[in-house]
């Protein structure tokens, strides 16, 4: 079943999968990013708490802006006035637009230069028309403002943006959990057969190590010498003890858990099965479902569709002979067109999807197959041990 196809790529149920993403202390392989949403993560790699700060500052300082605004308190019937107040919006809406939508700008630049218009260039786009046509207002060369809807604009980007890095952050702790259990250091043995205190990194291929009783197995092998009951369930989801004795294959991770055996590695580093697990692990993180693929194609499309609208909507509006009217309908025009919802919801339902399935022990390999999850009427499991009730 593709939806749950995780199994026969790592000799391991789907459970084993969700906790070892967190491999790269260990074997040197981060793979790390989630770079391959093209079109919408062109921040990817941020961290949460820098577009937090970013949120929480632009929200403070979008709501003078907005209690402010000639248009609100047109709707709402009040009036405030005071010293500096016209000074509000170029200064206030300066900050929110430089430095809480630099991500943005950044992202922007970046999708020209990779000839890849998407998302990031669409609120860039927005943000760029609004703060200069607001700009401009304010040096009396039009009359329109958009100094409360930028930073309204900005603030809402940011806090969509700063909920899906948290959610993807998230689904690599929970994917990390298990790797963090892994020992940082092995008792190697020596020539005259004494152990000696290695890091993981320093084992090679044909090593020796001593794995005592309820230590855990530095790295793959087999067993060389001793008799012991394996604690195997991060693998392979048995709760059961399995016997493992000379010449039996153990893998890393797994616990010895009432007798000292000596293993003989096999694989270390990007070749261990924590390592191919991470793998699989990156590359349903960086795999986009068919909603992802498909809002980023609209993505470029509006870019597209929006920079004609907004040509087609001057020239029309300039041919009427009012340059003004044409100019504040032009930037309306392309200020709407930045696609808030589109922008917000699908990678934002995509990354909380995975992270809550993370949490729950199951790996999403791909996208999607979550999609097609809707489809499926039956599950088959193929290790009856594993089912306890």
């Amino acid at each position: 079943m593709p939806a749950t196809d995780a199994e026969s790529h790592a000799g391991t149920r789907p459970h084993a999968h969700a906790g070892h993403e967190g491999h790269t202390g260990h074997g040197g392989h981060d793979h790390g990013g989630h770079d391959g949403h093209a079109g919408h993560d062109a921040h990817a790699g941020h961290d949460p708490e820098m577009f937090r700060r970013r949120f929480w500052l632009s929200l403070l300082l979008t709501i003078p802006l907005v209690v402010t605004s000639e248009m609100v308190m047109d709707w709402f019937g009040y009036s405030l006035d005071f010293p500096g107040r016209e000074a509000l919006g170029p200064v206030l809406g300066s900050i929110v637009f430089w430095w809480g939508g630099w991500p943005f700008l950044a992202g922007g630049v970046a999708e020209v230069r990779d000839r890849r218009p998407g998302m990031m260039l669409l609120i860039t786009l927005a943000i760029v028309v609004a703060y200069a046509a607001s700009l401009a207002t304010s040096l009396d060369a039009f009359d329109l403002e958009f100094w409360w809807e930028l930073a309204a604009l900005v603030t809402i980007m940011l806090l969509g943006h700063w909920q899906e890095m948290t959610a993807i952050m998230q689904a690599q702790g929970a994917l990390s959990a298990l790797a963090a259990l892994l020992p940082d250091e092995a008792e190697r043995l020596d020539e005259a057969g004494e152990p000696q205190t290695v890091s993981l990194a320093d084992l090679r291929v044909g090593d020796v190590v001593l794995v005592r009783p309820g230590a855990r197995v530095p790295a793959d092998g087999r067993v060389a010498e001793g008799e012991t009951e394996l604690d195997e369930s991060m693998i392979t989801g048995e709760s059961r003890p399995v016997t493992r004795g000379p010449g039996d294959r153990v893998v890393a991770g797994t616990v010895s858990t009432d007798s000292a055996i000596r293993v003989r590695v096999e694989a270390v580093g990007d070749d261990t099965t924590l390592a191919g697990i991470q793998r699989l692990v990156a590359e349903a993180q960086a795999s986009g479902s068919r909603a992802q693929a498909l809002a980023d194609r609209f993505a470029a499309l509006l870019f597209y569709v929006a920079l004609a609208a907004g040509i087609v909507t001057f020239l029309v509006w300039w041919a009427l002979g009012n340059v003004d009217d044409a100019v504040v309908r032009t930037v309306t025009v392309l200020v709407i067109a930045c696609p808030h919802a589109l922008g917000l919801a699908i990678p934002l339902v995509i990354s909380l999807s995975t992270a809550v399935a993370a949490q729950a022990g199951i790996l999403v390999k791909d996208r999607l197959a979550l999609e097609r999850m809707r489809t499926v009427d039956a599950v088959l499991f193929d290790k009856t041990g594993t089912l306890t009730r």
